[in-house]
């Protein structure tokens, strides 16, 4: 293989995660005397182009994992599946510009999704989604070190145990320091030296790699496949949902300096993410197109990579090894901080001491090790995640609309639950087999199928969510009239709880008393800050039901 030796190849890997130690505990010396909000978050403090590095650098689709799940999908589904799977990677990010803003000014003094859930639905609604988020984080973060181990037992043939516990080390000791402003200055580092590394590695297999072009039509992968059409919706769907879940991404949408920032930063970030995803995902056609996979015997696609740099000089492969410890380190302290943060606010309202959020960062290594030693498939991982998300994020964002109002979190959480219910339902009526339509739920037969099995679990969760939501709704709309009549009070619940943009003093939430809006009075600041947030007081909570 054409690999550095064990010696040459142990001291690439250790000394780049000593350079990040060493880089990452001079950050947080320099940040000792931040306060514990700055430990958790960085809100209004960021420009455009740290932004953007940011972004690439603490990307969920730019983790480790990608040398092995985008050069599989071009084994699979061609130019095609891989166009629409990077395309459907990055252009997700754009939301962030787009809701970022609208989200900031509902929740000013926030800088997770979860705020603005706990301030528009109530506590049980943020209580479901922070829950949901912190499994998503968690997955995620077992994925990476799962692919971590895989990828440098794959390249060096050494054992990746030890190279994850290192990793874990560092990136917990200097978080645990530092929190979130050292995950963020890093991933800076970390995301200049991956776009650096990206283009290096790119040149070195262009100019090594020769194509037999007796291989190109033979090998099918220029035509079009059912598999890259239904991945069309599939991927958009799985990947947009799914980044709603990823908490830092919020924290750099809070972290923004201003708007304008925040649109460019992701705009540099998505042209980014599309072009490295392309590279590294074009190697599976590579791999196809110079013979070397599927090989003799057949290898499956998700080493083609791999399978590649076998014929590379060994320079290349320590390239390659640099980039993998500096993606793999920027996601997982990312993953890390956002874990924290998000558990910090939604569950203890950021009261704990900064001591025991410093602890909090190091027992969560512990079973996300214990997990991921056990080396679970990376991308059903990821699927069980998509599809959750998929039934989750469409009902949470109908309350995003000042239109309906009336949209409470009782409608959140029975939709999402229908949507899941409704993929099993879908699994059931389809396999004609209660089992499979359970099995269906965990994904069990992958995304590259040859069946509608996967495309239809898709179709039923964010559709079956919203059916179950709006049943949800005239439930409680009919619990709460028949309420009304034998308690022979007005029935409110299809009250405004505030009128945005109300020109006089005297306006409350409904909560505040039958008798109408005269009954109570906010100051001025409390009415500015009521119209900024779009007709949520940024103190208060929604109303679950």
């Amino acid at each position: 293989m054409g690999a550095p030796s064990s010696q040459a190849s142990n001291a690439i890997i250790y000394l780049t995660y000593g350079a990040f130690l060493v880089t990452g505990l001079y950050i947080a010396w320099r940040l000792r005397h931040q306060s514990k909000a700055q430990f958790l978050s960085s809100n209004g403090t960021q420009k455009a182009l740290p932004l953007a590095l940011n972004f690439i650098a603490s990307d969920e689709a730019l983790g480790s994992g990608i040398l092995f799940t985008y050069p599989e999908i071009s084994t699979i589904a061609g130019v095609q599946g891989l166009v629409v799977y990077c395309v459907a990677s990055a252009l997700p990010l754009m939301v962030f510009g787009y809701l970022g803003p609208i989200i900031r000014r509902k929740t000013p003094e926030g800088f997770v999704l979860t705020e603005w859930t706990r301030q528009r639905y109530g506590l049980v609604a943020a209580w479901f989604l922070s829950a949901l988020t912190l499994i998503t984080i968690f997955l995620y973060m077992v994925a990476e070190l799962s692919a971590l181990q895989q990828i440098i037992n794959a390249l060096t043939g050494l054992n990746g145990l030890p190279v994850v516990i290192v990793e874990c080390a560092v990136t917990t000791i200097y978080t645990s320091m530092g929190g979130f402003r050292v995950s963020f200055v890093t991933d800076n580092i970390q995301g200049a030296m991956v776009v650096g590394l990206i283009i290096l590695g790119v040149i070195s297999v262009g100019a090594t790699t020769h194509i037999d072009r007796s291989l190109i039509d033979s090998s099918g992968l220029l035509n079009a496949s059912l598999l890259g059409w239904q991945l069309i919706y599939i991927l958009p769907v799985a990947v947009l949902t799914n980044d709603f879940f990823i908490s830092g991404f919020w924290m750099r949408t809070f972290a923004s300096k201003t708007d304008r920032d925040l649109v460019i930063g992701v705009s540099i970030a998505t042209v980014v993410v599309l072009c490295i995803l392309t590279l590294v995902g074009s190697a599976g056609l590579l791999a196809a197109w110079t013979g070397t996979w599927p090989g003799n015997p057949a290898q499956p696609g998700d080493i083609s990579l791999f399978l590649l740099l076998e014929n590379l000089p060994n320079w290349v492969v320590g390239v390659v090894l640099v980039m993998v410890v500096s993606l793999s380190t920027a996601a997982f302290d990312s993953f890390q901080s956002s874990m924290v943060s998000t558990f910090s606010n939604d569950f203890f309202r950021n009261r704990l001491p900064i001591l025991w959020v410093r602890a909090a960062v190091v027992i969560i290594i512990v079973p996300v090790v214990v997990v991921a030693l056990k080396g679970p498939d990376i991308l059903q991982i990821f699927l069980i995640s998509d599809l959750v998300s998929a039934a989750v994020v469409p009902v949470l964002l109908v309350g995003l609309s000042d239109r309906c109002y009336w949209w409470r979190g009782f409608e959140v959480v029975v939709g999402s639950l229908g949507g899941m219910l409704t993929v099993f339902i879908f699994g059931a009526i389809y396999y004609n087999d209660a089992q499979q339509g359970a099995y269906l739920l965990l994904l069990e037969n992958g995304l590259y199928g040859n069946d509608w099995s996967a495309f239809g679990a898709f179709v039923a969760a964010p559709i079956g969510g919203l059916i179950w939501g709006f049943g949800a709704l005239a439930l409680r709309l009919t619990i709460q009239c028949v309420l009304a009549r034998v308690h022979n009070r007005r029935f409110d619940a299809l009250d405004r709880p505030m009128p945005l943009g109300a020109s006089s003093p005297s306006y409350v939430a409904s909560s505040v008393g039958e008798r109408g809006i005269e009954d109570a009075e906010l100051s001025d600041e409390e009415r500015r800050k009521h119209l900024e947030t779009g007709g949520v007081k940024a103190t208060g909570e929604g109303k679950f039901f």
